[in-house]
């Protein structure tokens, strides 16, 4: 992939001048430390020697600062010597009446003239090394060097597509509908005058929207590469920055470039960094945050840089489209929104392909399988379990990717690593083997499109004891409230199955009891399930649409309504409690069986799983057939 920075590099060359402005300033500099030649040497002694002259009445007169004594000789020692002499001072609080007794004229010595060069050092020098720092930010400025004036330069890179490293639409898979509203932008970046002859005008900007992993920026990527024309790639945080309006410089300079290589694309990734809704809790908009600047200026940038001949199309991508500022999604900016979701099980089956390609698979690799077994996985999830496979077959010194390695992949996305290490007591373990056939044969008999494939007691992830995993048998995108009773009444199997074994509970149903919870509320409060409470919506819609967002805040409701949510929440918990428990009190036996078998092995899965949930049997159904 041929990614460069659009900079020029810095020209480091200074000129004549510059050079002879630094050389008289290290002159001025060096001239400091010279000795002053036209004045005159004064000979220093040690304050002892000053003492007692002065106590022998030789000292005629005597200047005094606070660095040093110069004093004058009523006459020389010995013929040639010096009268004037100086000595270093020490804190002496009793010289002053010395000197007074002894009769010695003294005072405060007066200030020395500057030299000339002191004098046009300290005039000359400090704005010189001032102009000196500004030339040298001002050329890393001109130059393009990210240096500390150039916060204001787009940190943009540019994507140009070669032919080893260009991405095609035949590089991504299971978006066929955001690809078909993407070949439109690229006909119109190949052969314009086919849409502008008509008046048809392209959209200024397309916002691809869907939750992570799904293949946004590649597919802008892809966009580039089939259209053959250069692709600035930039993410919306890079806009933000501490100085103010550095983010709206950023985008100008972004925009200016971009005119410069059009036709060419630019991509803002993640563009809720800076296109949040700049309306605050009460409605007020506020006009001083350097955010909301950036997509002012972003607002104008897209309203003003049209040009038909020579168009410059924007693409961003978002997870969080709601929160957008509705001036963004007007017409006229981003005009477009295609969702980039998910695959469906075709979509999958594609992109395994792809991947597949990269590694090299034995001939038994069955990818339909995998590709079932791997509902709501997105592309990036499946790029690494397929990545994750091939690391699986070079630990194990194997040549190729084989099924098993597939499969323990997608337990290791799933459930997490296994943690060998983790031992569990006789007891605990025990207990664990109940809790997961207690999930297995539950789940077998309920209702839905998933089967359970494996059961194991072997401790994964960070808490998981222990996992039943249930695989999709077909794609389904609706779930009825018997679905969804009897998935509450799977979650609760575990539990039901220690009351049953051992006549109490243990703390290893938390995180069930939390999902049956969740989905019980759901039914009631966000599906209208509830025959008492009727087809109501008691929960507002909270959190992202593709990330999540915790449990949704309830509507302000009346106090009766409460608690007629709370006692519809847990008579379903009830009910498939109970449901569960009639069935383990039914399947007793092969409870029992299911459990010592894999208290023994530890894993079941398979055919071995299959044939053994086989003899289960629902409680109505027996009494029926009786």
């Amino acid at each position: 992939m041929a990614i460069r920075q659009d900079d020029t590099p810095p020209n480091r060359r200074f000129g004549i001048i510059n050079l002879v402005l630094i050389g008289f300033g290290v002159l001025l500099l060096f001239s400091s430390f010279l000795p002053n030649q036209g004045a005159q040497q004064v000979p220093r002694v040690p304050y002892s020697l000053f003492i007692n002259q002065v106590d022998d009445g030789n000292v005629k007169r005597a200047y005094i600062t606070q660095d040093q004594i110069r004093y004058e000789l009523k006459e020389a020692p010995a013929e040639g010597a010096p009268t004037v002499l100086a000595t270093t001072p020490i804190f002496d609080m009793e010289l002053p009446q010395r000197l007074e007794q002894k009769g010695v004229e003294f005072a405060a010595a007066p200030p020395q003239k500057p030299s000339f060069f002191t004098t046009l050092l300290s005039w000359v020098v400090p704005p010189l090394i001032f102009i000196l720092v500004l030339q040298f930010f001002a050329r890393r400025q001109m130059g393009g060097a990210q240096g500390a004036l150039s916060f204001t330069k787009s940190k943009a890179k540019v994507y140009v597509p070669d032919e080893e490293s260009r991405v095609t639409f035949a590089d991504v898979a299971g978006v066929d509908e955001a690809k078909a509203e993407l070949t439109e932008i690229v006909d119109f970046l190949k052969t314009p005058e086919r849409y502008t002859a008509i008046g048809a005008r392209i959209p200024k900007g397309v916002l691809l929207v869907g939750p992570p992993g799904t293949g946004k920026t590649l597919l802008s990527k892809a966009v580039a590469g089939e259209a053959g024309v250069p692709f600035f790639i930039i993410s919306g945080s890079e806009f933000v920055e501490l100085f103010v309006g550095a983010g709206a410089a950023r985008v100008r300079d972004l925009f200016e470039e971009a005119k410069k290589k059009a036709p060419c694309i630019i991509f803002i990734d993640e563009l809720d960094a800076i296109g949040k809704s700049r309306s605050g809790s009460m409605g007020v908009v506020g006009g001083n945050d350097e955010r909301e600047q950036t997509l002012n200026q972003l607002l104008t940038e897209m309203d003003g840089f049209a040009a038909q001949d020579k168009p410059v199309i924007v693409l961003a991508a978002t997870n969080q489209p709601e929160t957008l500022d509705a001036a963004l999604l007007r017409p006229g900016r981003f005009d477009r929104q295609v969702l980039v979701d998910r695959p469906d099980l075709s979509g999958r089956k594609k992109i395994l392909d792809i991947y597949a390609k990269k590694v090299k698979l034995s001939a038994g690799v069955d990818l339909d399988k995998i590709a079932q077994a791997t509902s709501g996985f997105a592309g990036a999830d499946l790029a690494n379990l397929v990545n994750e496979a091939a690391l699986l077959a070079a630990r194990a010194y194997r040549t190729s990717v084989e099924q098993a390695d597939l499969n323990e992949a997608i337990e290791r996305v799933v459930a997490g690593l296994e943690k060998k290490s983790r031992v569990l007591q006789p007891d605990e373990k025990k207990v664990v083997a109940y809790h997961e056939v207690g999930h297995a044969i539950v789940g077998h008999l309920m209702p839905g499109g998933a089967k359970v494939a494996k059961i194991s007691i072997v401790p994964r992830g960070m808490s998981a004891l222990g996992y039943t995993l249930q695989l999709p048998t077909e794609e389904r995108f609706l779930n009825s409230k018997e679905d969804l009773e009897g998935q509450i009444a799977t979650l609760l199997g575990g539990r039901s199955a220690e009351e049953i074994v051992f006549g109490e509970v243990t703390t290893g149903a938390a995180n069930d009891l939390q999902r049956a919870t969740d989905i019980a509320e759901q039914m009631v409060g966000t599906y209208g399930m509830s025959d008492t409470l009727g087809p109501l919506a008691y929960d507002k819609q909270g959190g992202s649409r593709f990330l999540g967002g915790g449990s949704n805040p309830r509507r302000v409701v009346s106090d009766s309504t409460a608690q007629a949510i709370d006692k519809e929440v847990r008579g379903l918990v009830d009910r498939a409690h109970d449901r569960a428990l009639s069935i383990l009190h039914h399947n007793r036996e092969l409870l029992e069986s299911i459990s010592q078998q894999i208290l023994e092995k530890e894993v079941i899965e398979g055919d071995d799983l299959k044939n053994l949930l086989a003899s289960s049997v629902l409680p109505e159904a027996a009494a029926v057939g009786g």
